[in-house]
């Protein structure tokens, strides 16, 4: 692995950096202070982000996306996570990388709008009684005279209100395995103004202000046959095999946060002076820096290597699995030490700091729980073992 950034590398990082800090960080105290993302905002900031080629960069070049490998990618979404999560995730999207898997006449409707900004995705798993245990699901889908029929409800669905279309995952059988009965999962395009789906307000969330979650419900909601992505009871084949790097975009954006809680504690550090001299003086203050740089400095280099093995074919579900604990429990331990450093002034909204510790909360807990990690880990370390 070459650690160093080749040419093109730098240029990724240098111009999405300052995207971020000319067009994000403006922005950033209005949404935290409201908590409302308006949409004229977010086709203000989408145009430009359009016109300097960042936005859908997460796509293959033969669909309209920039086609960047997976640490050039990487590299790209620790720069976008530097700023509040509504502003970046929403006006410089980055479509779910599940919509490849479609057919062409799937990708014409749902893929190509996203990427040209025309509308949004939305990915429906997460229930009110199964959130990690999504073989748990209750929202199901019948078939019934030629179509399928869904009823259920999803919740903590991000952006749901804004997207046009939803990727939803419904229980359609139930097959017999060696541990007992399993149940088969099959993904649906549901589009917004279906009869029988609707998107309701979600819950306020102490997290990511600006960044929505709705419920939505399915009441004898019927679909076509070609609305399937992928095969039918074939869900979570599809899921693992598009959706596994989101892991790793999630441990990207905890270090540009992490990297700018970091350089604030620094600044703050080396300028603020108490009993005579600069706190960075004190061993109690500048041990906390060392130890800050050193945790983002690890969980940096495992979530490039993933990103590398992943491009090489050799990543595993461990090496996901340890890069997105690494990074989120980093992030928490940083962000916390930041506002430590800073005093009362850590936790004034002036500052991004509190905004930080605030959104590191969620990175535990979504795209898998730290327990879900750590389970992930310890099976594939017990199993090589025949444990």
């Amino acid at each position: 692995m070459n650690f160093g950034l080749s040419e093109e590398q730098a240029l990724i990082v240098e111009t999405t950096r300052a995207f971020v800090e000319n067009e994000l960080y403006p922005h950033e105290q209005t949404v935290e202070r409201s908590g409302h993302l308006p949409m004229e905002l977010i086709r203000e900031v989408q145009k430009k982000a359009i016109a300097a080629g960042l936005y859908a960069a997460n796509m293959p070049a033969e669909v309209g996306g920039a086609g960047l490998d997976t640490p050039t990618w990487l590299l790209y979404e620790k720069e976008l996570g530097r700023a509040n999560y509504a502003l970046h995730w929403t006006c410089v999207a980055r479509p779910s990388n599940i919509l490849l898997a479609g057919t062409d006449a799937q990708k014409k409707k749902y893929l190509y709008p996203c990427i040209r900004g025309e509308t949004w995705d939305c990915l429906a798993m997460t229930e009110p009684g199964a959130g990690s245990d999504l073989r748990g699901m209750k929202a199901s889908a019948v078939e019934k005279g030629g179509d399928w029929v869904l009823n259920g409800t999803k919740h903590f669905i991000s952006h749901a209100d804004i997207a046009g279309f939803a990727i939803v995952f419904m229980a359609t059988g139930e097959e017999e395995t060696p541990r007992g009965k399993r149940k088969k999962i099959t993904a649906f395009f549901v589009d917004k103004g279906t009869p029988g789906f609707t998107v309701r307000d979600g819950y306020r969330n102490v997290s990511h202000r600006g960044y929505t979650n709705s419920v939505l419900e399915f009441d004898d909601c019927r679909l076509p046959k070609d609305q399937v992505l992928g095969e039918v009871h074939r869900g979570f084949e599809v899921a693992n095999s598009w959706l596994g790097a989101t892991r790793l975009q999630v441990g990207a954006t905890c270090l540009g946060r992490a990297d700018r809680a970091l350089a604030h504690a620094i600044d703050y550090a080396a300028q603020r002076e108490q009993f005579g001299q600069r706190i960075g003086k004190f061993q109690g203050v500048s041990f906390k820096l060392a130890d800050m740089a050193t945790e983002l400095k690890a969980a940096e280099l495992m979530v490039m290597e993933a990103g590398w093995k992943y491009d090489a074919g050799t990543v595993t579900d461990q090496d996901m699995a340890m890069a997105k604990l690494k990074a989120t429990e980093m992030l928490a331990f940083v962000a916390d030490e930041a506002i430590q450093i800073h005093g009362g002034m850590g936790l004034m909204d002036d500052l991004p700091l509190e905004r930080i510790w605030r959104d590191a909360r969620v990175e535990r807990i979504w795209e898998g729980t730290s327990e879900i990690q750590r389970h992930i880990i310890s099976r594939a370390l017990l199993r090589a073992v025949g444990g």
